[in-house]
C-alpha cells in the first residue's frame, strides 16, 4: 500500500483504469501516510472520512464507466479555498470555526472531475508570508533535512500544500500565488508548481489577500501531473469579474519537451549581488540543458525589476487592508467576548483575531491609502507596475519564455529570518515581477545545493501561454532527472 503513495497522478490514473487498485485503497494509503507524518503539520483540518466516502463514490463511477478526468485522485486543498461544510480558516484565528455554505469554483471544478480531498492544508495566515510560520495553527515543516537535523521551512504561503506533496501524503495540491506563494514553496520542497496567468482560474470562493494579484494554481511531483490538475481547475467563471472568458487549452498536448527553435530569455537583472554559487551554477546548468535541447539563448533586460519588490509591498498591503476590513466580528468568524460598545468590539476582535504579520501589512496598506499619501505611494506604485509589465512585453519580442532561479536560497531553518521582516520579504525577489505582470510562471526542481536541499528553476511565459511554459518545464524536468527524496522519507523506508 505504501507504494501507492509514490505513484504519479498519471500513473495512478492508469492503475485505477486497469483495476490494479481502487480509489478507496489509494486514498487509504495516503491517509495512513498522513497519520505517520503528523509531525509535519501539513493539514490544519483532516477530512479522512469525507475522503473515503468520495473515494467509494469514485469507484462506483469508474465501475459504471463514468469516471472524471481526475477520478479517485487524493489531493490536499489549501485552507484558503472555501469548502462547503468543511471549516475554512485561512489559518487565522479570526476565521476559526467558519464553515462555508458554498464551494469555491476551483474546488467545485476539481470535485466535478472526481478529486478526493484529504484535508485542508496549512499556510501563512491569510497567505501573507514566505515561510508558513505565521499560521495560527503552528508552522508546517519541510520534509527535507540536512545533517544538522534542524526543521526547515517549506516556504510560503502555500507551505502545507508543498510539504504534503513532497512528503508523499498527497498526490498533488491546490495553492495560491500572490507574489510567489506557489513557486517558492515548490522550490524549497523539491516539487513542481505553477502559477497560471491571472484570470485563468476563478478567484470566487477563495479568501482574498490582494485581489489584483491572487491567482490559484497547483503543486505536483511532475510537470505532467501539474498539467492534469490545472486543466481541471481552470476555466471561465461568471461569478468572478476577473476570470477570463477563454477556452482552457489541452495542457497535456504541450508536454513534448521539444524546445528546438524556442528562444529562451535570460534576464540580466536577475543576476543579483550575493547570489549563492549553488543557485548561479544551477541557472547556468539550466541554460545548458535548454541549449542542448536545441533552444536559442537570448540575453534580455527587465530594467524595472529592481522596483518590483517595493512596488509589490505597497500594492499588496493596500489591497489586503481593504479586503481584511470585512473581518469585524459582526457577520462571521471571531467576535471578542468583552466589549462596551461597537468600536471596542471591532478593535478587540481584530486585535485578538489577527497575527502580527497581518497587523503589520494592514497598517502599511492603510498608510499608503490614506489621504495625503495615496498619490505618493499607491498611485505611483500602480504606474511602476505598468512599467514592469511593459518590460516583459518588450522582452517577449525577443524570446518565447524567460528562465531564472525561483528563489534566492534553499529552504532556511524555521525562525531564521523571523526578526527581520524585510529579509523575509526578499524571498520573493525572483517571483514577484511575474506576479506584478500577471504572467504564468512555473518552478521545476533542478538539483540539490551543497547541503543536499532542493533548488528550483523558474520558467516565466507570455500571458495565456501556459503551454510553452509546460513545454520548457518538461524539457528541464527530463534533463535534470530529479529523483532525490526528502531525507525523512528515506529514513522511514529504511
Amino acid at each position: 500500500m505504501s507504494d501507492l503513495t509514490h505513484l504519479t497522478i498519471a500513473g495512478a490514473l492508469k492503475g485505477l483504469e486497469n483495476k490494479d487498485f481502487t480509489a478507496k485503497e489509494l486514498t487509504q494509503a495516503h491517509i495512513t501516510a498522513s497519520e505517520a507524518a503528523k509531525d509535519l503539520n501539513c493539514y490544519v483540518t483532516e477530512t479522512y472520512d469525507l475522503a473515503l466516502a468520495q473515494a467509494a463514490n469514485s469507484d462506483e463511477r469508474r465501475a459504471a464507466g463514468n469516471a472524471g478526468a481526475l477520478d479517485g485522485i487524493p489531493l490536499a486543498i489549501k485552507d484558503l479555498f472555501c469548502t462547503k461544510g468543511v471549516q475554512t480558516t485561512a489559518c487565522s484565528h479570526i476565521l476559526e470555526g467558519f464553515v462555508p455554505q458554498y464551494e469555491s469554483t476551483v474546488t467545485a471544478n476539481l470535485f466535478a472531475d472526481g478529486v478526493v480531498m484529504l484535508g485542508k492544508a496549512n499556510l501563512d495566515e491569510f497567505a501573507m508570508g514566505s515561510s508558513n510560520t505565521t499560521s495560527y495553527f503552528g508552522n508546517c515543516i519541510n520534509p527535507w533535512k540536512t545533517s544538522d537535523g534542524a526543521d526547515r521551512t517549506p516556504g510560503g504561503s502555500s507551505g502545507g500544500s508543498a510539504s504534503a506533496v513532497a512528503a508523499r501524503i498527497a498526490m498533488g495540491a491546490t495553492g495560491t500565488d500572490t507574489g510567489g506563494s506557489i513557486r517558492q514553496p515548490a522550490s524549497f520542497c523539491g516539487i513542481s508548481g505553477i502559477k497560471p496567468t491571472y484570470g485563468r482560474c476563478s478567484r470566487w470562493g477563495t479568501v482574498a489577500f490582494a485581489s489584483s494579484l491572487d491567482q490559484a494554481g497547483c503543486f505536483a511531483r511532475t510537470v505532467e501531473d501539474n498539467a492534469l490538475i490545472l486543466r481541471s481547475m481552470a476555466g471561465h467563471d461568471p461569478k468572478d469579474s476577473t476570470s477570463a472568458d477563454r477556452p482552457v487549452p489541452d495542457f497535456l498536448s504541450a508536454l513534448s519537451g521539444d524546445v528546438k527553435g524556442l528562444k529562451i530569455g535570460i534576464p540580466k537583472e536577475y543576476r543579483v549581488d550575493g547570489m549563492p554559487k549553488d543557485i548561479e551554477a544551477l541557472w547556468e546548468q539550466g541554460i545548458e540543458w535548454l541549449k542542448d535541447g536545441g533552444a536559442e539563448i537570448v540575453d534580455v533586460s527587465l530594467p524595472h525589476t529592481k522596483y518590483a519588490l517595493p512596488t509589490y509591498y505597497i500594492i499588496a498591503p493596500a489591497e489586503a487592508s481593504s479586503n481584511l476590513a470585512r473581518y469585524d466580528g459582526v457577520r462571521y468568524g471571531l467576535r471578542a467576548a468583552e466589549h462596551e460598545n461597537l468600536n471596542e468590539m471591532y478593535k478587540k476582535t481584530r486585535g485578538e483575531g489577527f497575527g502580527d504579520e497581518i497587523k503589520r501589512r494592514i497598517m502599511i496598506g492603510t498608510y499608503v491609502l490614506s489621504a495625503g499619501y495615496y498619490d505618493a505611494y499607491y498611485i505611483k506604485a500602480q504606474k511602476v507596475r505598468r512599467l514592469i509589465s511593459d518590460d516583459f512585453t518588450k522582452a517577449y519580442e525577443q524570446c518565447d519564455v524567460l528562465l531564472a532561479p525561483t528563489a534566492p536560497s534553499s529552504a532556511f531553518v524555521i525562525g531564521e529570518n523571523e526578526d527581520d521582516p524585510v529579509k523575509m520579504y526578499l524571498n520573493d525577489v525572483f517571483t514577484v515581477p511575474a506576479s506584478m505582470a500577471g504572467l504564468p510562471a512555473m518552478s521545476v526542481p533542478g538539483g540539490l545545493d551543497s547541503q543536499g536541499l532542493p533548488l528550483g528553476l523558474q520558467i516565466i511565459g507570455r500571458a495565456w501561454d501556459e503551454e510553452t511554459v509546460f513545454k520548457v518545464a518538461r524539457s528541464i524536468e527530463r534533463a535534470a532527472n530529479f529523483t532525490a527524496l526528502p531525507q525523512t522519507l528515506i529514513k522511514k523506508a529504511a
